[in-house]
């Protein structure tokens, strides 16, 4: 009868192992489907992230590309600050001097226009408390003003859009003793 029930036993699991295998078959393949979906979604993001930073870097490209360029051209306008600021004020009336004055100051404001349609703002310092984002603090001198307060203006400080470009060298109000 052991024999007998052996065989019977193989014969029941020998029927039901088709269902069995197929069972574990489909089983095994959902899975990889929802794996391979769930992969998909995964590269889809990716692809997304990657196109929305390439974007943005374009945009950025294009509005800080005349980062180095601006830089540069604002020693000029430094330079054509200086030399306004040291003629004095006799001279300006001279006629002599009268086309020279009016020549360098329509530059100024030409530079100014240029610097404007460029995205390039000036940086308001004189009386401002310092902002180390926008400011360099060369030296501390006593003053009627408060602790921090900016009473001299070095070098002016300019933006590019949102972007700091140089910062503003001043002299800040130091604590009284």
């Amino acid at each position: 009868m052991t024999e007998e029930n052996n065989a019977d036993l193989r014969e029941e699991t020998a029927e039901g192992a088709p269902e069995v295998a197929e069972h574990d078959r489909v089983a095994e393949l959902e899975a990889q489907l929802v794996e391979a979906k769930q992969a998909t979604l995964y590269a889809q993001a990716e692809v997304q992230n990657v196109r929305r930073r390439a974007e943005k870097d374009a945009i950025d490209a294009r509005a800080y590309a005349a980062t180095a360029f601006a830089r540069d051209v604002l020693s000029v306008n430094d330079n054509l600050e200086r030399a306004l600021a040291s003629i004095p004020e006799e001279l300006r009336g001279d006629d002599k001097f009268k086309g020279l004055v009016t020549g360098l100051e329509a530059t100024g404001r030409e530079l100014n226009s240029v610097f404007q349609r460029h995205g390039l703002t000036r940086i308001e310092a004189m009386g401002q408390p310092l902002d180390p984002n926008r400011h360099q603090a060369m030296l501390e001198m006593p003053s009627d003003q408060a602790a921090g307060t900016i009473v001299q203006e070095m070098q002016s400080g300019w933006m590019i859009k949102d972007r700091l470009l140089r910062p503003a060298l001043v002299g800040v109000a130091k604590k009284g003793d």
